[in-house]
């Protein structure tokens, strides 16, 4: 684990979904708390717990898949980080980005905390674009 933490949260999550794994356990932060709050809210994972081991606390997420009848594996999770420790991407809150004709979602850092792009919009706050999930 790096020192960022959103990067850390969508590397875990999506190599997870790519290996079929059922479960991830990340690092219990502030920002990864409200991330996973976000994906459990908008149907992407199924459930999370908390897990407190050594002092250290994890949030262990249950992962959804999507399979079709003849057996093939498709993952229903995209995860894309836009803002990184090099390169902030800031954005106010008439040009947020829609994905995929407001399908996905783009999880903003504002000043009102971590919330959705359609959250952001009917608070009319902009902020820093951290990632899109479709």
């Amino acid at each position: 684990m790096g020192k960022d933490t959103v990067a850390d949260i969508i590397t875990s999550i999506r190599n997870a979904d790519m290996n079929r794994k059922g479960m991830v356990q990340i690092s219990s932060t502030n920002i990864n708390e409200n991330i996973v709050k976000i994906l459990l809210r908008e149907g992407f994972i199924k459930n999370v717990r908390k897990h407190c081991e050594n002092d250290k606390s994890f949030l262990v997420l249950t992962l959804r898949h999507r399979r079709k009848r003849k057996g093939s594996y498709k993952t229903i999770l995209n995860l894309k980080q836009i803002s990184r420790t090099g390169l902030r991407i800031y954005s106010n809150y008439q040009r947020i980005p829609r994905i995929l004709g407001g399908v996905g979602i783009v999880i903003l850092s504002t000043s009102q905390g971590i919330m959705t792009d359609r959250e952001a919009r009917s608070e009319g706050i902009g902020g820093e674009v951290l990632c899109y999930i479709w």
